[in-house]
């Protein structure tokens, strides 16, 4: 059987890789170059140096940073205006997944017709846009080497996602020292999603063996960082090894794509503006567990992958990574759907609209049952 296994991006990763920003910039020929980011990128001081190495390049630049947690439609819509407007040809995203994805999808809308929603789904657009640098600063989205933006509808309340190798972007500077000032808060959050990503990505029905050996290898190196990135957010190599760890799951589930966690996770965000690791982190436990007797053996693979003493049972130790990774979000004091807003009569409501989200096609257990989906809300609950 053949696979098919798509990275377009030129990654430059490590310490002081941002300062090599100039070159690419040149290397790409851009004439005007909008850079987007939100106020915290702004707030650690990130943004000004992103600035000053733009200028240092001569290059003119216009600033968008309006970027929202979960960018909804309207904010594409502003910033592509915007972007037209000052005949912007590059496009230069620093910060974690919200503005990153929202770059991804102004630059859609550069070289195809508005608005940004006729392009969810798998493939849908059809040209591709200027050239896009990523820069993160947070180790979970990997939207730096994805193939994927999500944004919400807020007209459908709904959080749905544009799935295309054109929108990847075309060269990322991965410095972890951007990340030494993240918060232990939105570390652990966005920790969490990048081993959402790796496990689901895993035992998705989507998996080939070059998605599995990325899946297997970024679960390693992200459950043996997190906690130290978490409790010393300065250890410089924890933050470098999350970094890596959240770009090779990157390969792994841009390829394979993901499953339950998010199908409840994008309804939780769109929803309820829960931040997106946040939402994946509370349920993901109680998901694996659900998932655990349509792949067993696949359960067996990520409990070794970190570690995990198996019995030699398949059954018992199909169940060692949901009960791990229960314990993880306890140390990490990831809160429960009811300490984050949720109320009991929501549950309801939001079974229904996972139902709905076409990411359930890649779950490995197949079926999925509303009264399912209710079980799963109320032990995250």
């Amino acid at each position: 059987m053949a696979y098919e296994f798509c990275v377009n991006s030129n990654i430059t990763f490590g310490k002081g890789a941002l300062k090599r920003l100039p070159d690419m910039l040149r290397q790409v020929g851009a004439s005007k170059v909008m850079i987007v980011y939100d106020a915290g990128v702004k707030a650690a001081g990130i943004a000004e140096k992103v600035v000053r190495l733009i200028e240092e390049s001569g290059i003119p630049y216009v600033i968008f940073d309006g970027v929202i947690p979960n960018p909804t439609n309207e904010v594409v819509g502003e910033a592509s205006e915007i972007a037209k407007k000052e005949e912007v040809d590059a496009f230069i995203a620093a910060g974690g997944g919200s503005s990153i994805d929202l770059a991804k999808a102004i630059n859609v809308l550069m070289k195809n017709p508005g608005p940004i929603e006729r392009y969810g789904g798998i493939n849908q657009v059809k040209n591709p846009g200027f050239p896009l640098i990523a820069i993160p600063t947070t180790a979970g989205t990997s939207s730096e080497i994805t193939n994927v933006s999500a944004l919400i509808d807020t007209k459908k309340v709904i959080k749905y996602v544009i799935i295309d190798n054109k929108i990847m972007p075309s060269m990322v500077l991965a410095d972890p020292e951007l990340t030494l000032t993240v918060p232990p808060s939105v570390t652990a959050a966005t920790g969490m999603d990048a081993i959402t990503h790796a496990v689901e990505s895993y035992i998705s029905n989507m998996a080939t063996p070059l998605t599995e050996y990325n899946a297997l290898k970024g679960l390693e190196i992200l459950y043996g960082n997190l906690e130290t990135a978490v409790k010393d957010g300065k250890n410089e190599n924890a933050r470098e090894q999350m970094m890596l760890g959240c770009i090779i799951t990157g390969f792994s589930f841009s390829n394979a794509n993901l499953g339950l966690t998010h199908a409840i996770a994008h309804t939780l965000s769109a929803r309820f503006k829960l931040a997106h690791g946040m939402a994946n982190a509370a349920v993901l436990p109680y998901v694996m567990e659900f998932n655990a007797s349509s792949c067993p053996e696949k359960m067996v693979d990520l409990a070794r992958a970190i570690g995990l003493k198996l019995s030699g049972e398949i059954e018992e130790d199909s169940l060692l990574l949901s009960r791990e990774l229960l314990q993880l979000t306890k140390k990490l004091e990831i809160k429960k759907l009811s300490e984050q807003g949720i109320r009991k009569e929501d549950l309801d409501a939001l079974a229904d609209d996972s139902l709905k989200e076409p990411v359930l096609g890649f779950n490995p257990r197949s079926g999925v049952q509303k009264d399912d989906i209710m079980k799963i809300l109320y032990k995250a609950f």
